[in-house]
């Protein structure tokens, strides 16, 4: 009882913290940079949630900007009705009316995404290798075209809830560290109980934890579902750092710049995948400026990464991480 009265202290002290750091981020920082973080902080969302099938579970999904998709325009679309019910005609809500509102649409959106993953992972992932990364990559297509020809999201020209002004800039940089922090500690934990023992076993040899009477399926698709969860508070997350989300937001090259993040911060590592999503977001900005070599001399870092640093910039090694059980964890 003391354990978890200590750690709903330090919870709400980091909370304190966060809400802190924000606000003297708005008044300290150009809009430009803190965009940058917030950017940085969705991605890292993301690839902590694929980490748990592609590092830690040994399957290869392209698709997981579907999820992400699934997410944004199920939050976007939560939030437009919420407000309008609970708060009509107020443009701008308090913070306390705004997670009335935004938690929510946040956690119907990862429900949602959730069970699009659950569709997509019962009669997919009985396969492996390069068959199930084109099941995968044909469903976040799927998703995309649905909502590019869907009138009620606004089609092709994107959804902005019907509004002059778009969709309410919810997102900054409490809510992103906040929610990060969240799915961080529940893959870091999930990643070393013994379910995250098994779904290693099931990436080192299937056959094996098969013979072994590891429910290989069954961890397979808990595995995808709780990935394209994360994925969709990812989503849900963006759509409110935008004025409009669009259905070329949700494009193959967003699935596969998620794969890279993993791969550079060191597959299997949950630290490693933040490390990684910094990484791969401040670098893209970076380069913004080399115009139509931008792309070309990101490949060629990422090339000499690869060639010196091939494991990735952590490998399968943890940084510490608050409220994960560190005894599981091997060493930093």
């Amino acid at each position: 009882m003391l354990m978890w009265l200590k750690r709903g202290a330090m919870a709400v002290v980091i909370l304190g913290v966060f809400y802190g750091l924000g606000r003297a981020l708005e008044d300290n920082v150009i809009e430009y940079v803190l965009r940058i973080v917030l950017f940085c902080g969705i991605n890292s969302i993301l690839a902590v949630g694929l980490n748990l099938i592609n590092g830690t579970t040994g399957q290869f999904s392209i698709g997981h900007a579907g999820f992400m998709a699934v997410g944004a325009y199920t939050t976007a679309y939560t939030v437009m009705h919420l407000s309008e019910a609970l708060f009509p005609g107020q443009a701008e809500l308090a913070l306390g009316q705004t997670a009335l509102v935004f938690v929510p649409a946040l956690v119907l959106g990862a429900v949602a995404a959730a069970f699009a993953g659950w569709v997509v992972g019962v009669p997919s992932l009985r396969l492996r290798g390069d068959y199930l990364a084109i099941v995968t990559l044909g469903f976040g297509e799927i998703i995309r075209l649905i909502y590019n020809n869907s009138s009620r999201f606004g089609g092709a020209t994107g959804y902005s809830g019907g509004r002059p002004l778009g969709l309410p800039i919810y997102t900054n940089f409490f809510w992103v560290a906040s929610v990060g922090l969240l799915v961080v500690v529940l893959i870091g934990n999930l990643t070393y109980s013994s379910y995250g023992r098994a779904l290693e076993a099931i990436r080192d040899d299937e056959i094996a934890a098969e013979a072994a009477g590891i429910p290989t399926t069954k961890l397979k698709v808990l595995a995808f579902v709780v990935s394209a969860a994360t994925a969709g508070i990812a989503g849900g997350l963006f759509a409110h750092l935008q004025s409009t989300i669009q259905p070329n937001d949700f494009k193959f090259d967003k699935s596969i710049d998620m794969v890279v993040m993993i791969i550079v911060g060191g597959l299997g590592s949950v630290s490693g995948a933040v490390l990684g999503a910094f990484f791969v977001g401040i670098t893209l900005e970076l380069t913004r400026d080399l115009s139509e070599y931008r792309l070309i001399s990101y490949a060629l870092l990422l090339i000499l990464l690869m060639l010196f640093r091939p494991e990735g910039m952590l490998g399968t090694r943890e940084l510490r991480i608050p409220f994960v059980n560190r005894s599981k964890i091997g060493p930093a």
